[in-house]
């Protein structure tokens, strides 16, 4: 093996470890949202927002840093990011009140968003087009995986030593990863800044980009609001099940997510566009069956094909953005993870909402509703010539 090859591999291990840590902060609160109700006595819908303080000031914060990174350095960014992020989390850990909670999650969302946007465009400008769509499948596949590992973990350390220690060991290891990041990941070269002011008037001009950008909005939304929702819907009857039971319902989605880092060779072989509508198409039909399910082996088993769908949509959904955007590739990621955490913040109040409502529809049926016009819009996008070209 080359130097060169062994350094894409140190490279690509350390991106989608970000990844898998980074985003794991989104989903801390989302399995502990009645212990934090209880600890600081506020409504169940109020302790949402200790998810959505964070998903609204992350992606806030990626329309802020992709662009800034392109003046100061990708690196520089990430690094400083994760510096912040670490003394956040960490500062969590001795906080006494639900109020300094919620702020300690904005500074967590606004220091973690250096990351996302900042690591898709240092990804796409390191990578060679050959190894570019794994890349990005192994950085997807650990922002889905953290979907699953932040909740777990946040699950277990809640049982095992509360709420807190959850927030000190993860401070612990974004300290480290930032470690990792300075020692093992070249800088990138600086973009023209000027070119990137000029470039958002011809983005939104291009209709398939604004058609992805409508599906980014569903896909945390549904994602983080359908796995929001499962506590509540798991604990209670026909379900009734116990703490351990619906902690290992949660990791077994982990096993759809096999399929991420495959994404890339399905896309070469059969185009983004194609890839994208088989995921929404997945996940449409996993939603209402898991509105129907009375039975939990078969809960489990629909589960692990809606987290299969949203690991094929993900990965197509960016590099496609990529594509789209051309050489504005950097805000055209900018946008698309601003968009997703937008999506993203909306997911568990959503969830909160309808389950306090008690609709006739359940939950992960208005998910499929969303999910249903989000494939509808991808028969409209259309995969430039381009890219099409380069993949026969």
């Amino acid at each position: 093996m080359s130097q060169q090859q062994r350094s894409y591999r140190l490279m690509t291990a350390n991106l989608f470890s970000g990844a898998l840590l980074v985003l794991s902060a989104l989903y801390f609160t989302v399995p502990i949202i009645q212990v934090l109700s209880q600890e600081f006595s506020v409504s169940t819908s109020s302790a949402a927002w200790a998810g959505t303080a964070f998903s609204a000031f992350f992606a806030i914060g990626c329309l802020i840093y992709g662009p800034l990174s392109t003046r100061l350095g990708r690196k520089r960014v990430m690094v400083a990011g994760l510096i912040g992020l670490a003394l956040a989390t960490g500062l969590t850990f001795f906080t006494d009140s639900f109020a300094m909670l919620l702020l300690l999650r904005c500074l967590q969302g606004a220091t973690a968003s250096t990351f996302s946007p900042v690591a898709l465009t240092y990804a796409g400008e390191m990578f060679p087009p050959s190894k570019r769509v794994t890349v990005i499948g192994f950085i997807s596949t650990g922002f889905l995986m953290s979907g699953i590992f932040g909740q777990v973990s946040a699950s277990v350390l809640t049982y095992w030593s509360g709420w807190e220690s959850l927030f000190l060991v993860f401070g612990c290891l974004y300290a480290l990863l930032a470690l990792c990041f300075v020692m093992f990941l070249p800088e990138a070269p600086k973009a023209s800044v000027r070119a990137q002011q000029k470039a958002t008037g011809s983005l939104l001009s291009n209709r398939s980009l604004l058609l992805c950008y409508v599906v980014t909005i569903t896909v945390l939304l549904c994602f983080v609001g359908t796995y929001s929702a499962l506590e509540f819907h798991l604990s209670e009857p026909p379900f009734s099940l116990q703490f351990s039971e619906i902690v290992t319902i949660r990791a077994v989605g982990i096993v759809g997510m096999l399929l991420c880092p495959f994404a890339g060779r399905l896309c070469r072989r059969f185009g983004m566009p194609a890839i994208l509508r088989t995921g929404l198409a997945t996940s449409v039909l996993s939603l209402i069956l898991l509105g129907s399910v009375k039975q939990e082996l078969a809960y489990a088993v629909v589960s692990v094909f809606f987290v299969s769908g949203i690991a094929l949509i993900v990965p197509s959904l960016i590099a496609l953005i990529g594509e789209l955007g051309g050489s504005k590739r950097a805000l055209a990621t900018s946008l698309y993870t601003f968009i997703l955490f937008i999506g993203a913040s909306l997911g568990p109040i959503t969830a909160i909402a309808v389950i306090e409502q008690e609709w006739s529809l359940s939950v992960y049926h208005i998910f499929a509703g969303l999910f249903l016009i989000s494939l509808l819009c991808s028969l409209f996008v259309r995969q430039p010539e381009a890219a099409t070209s380069g993949q026969r």
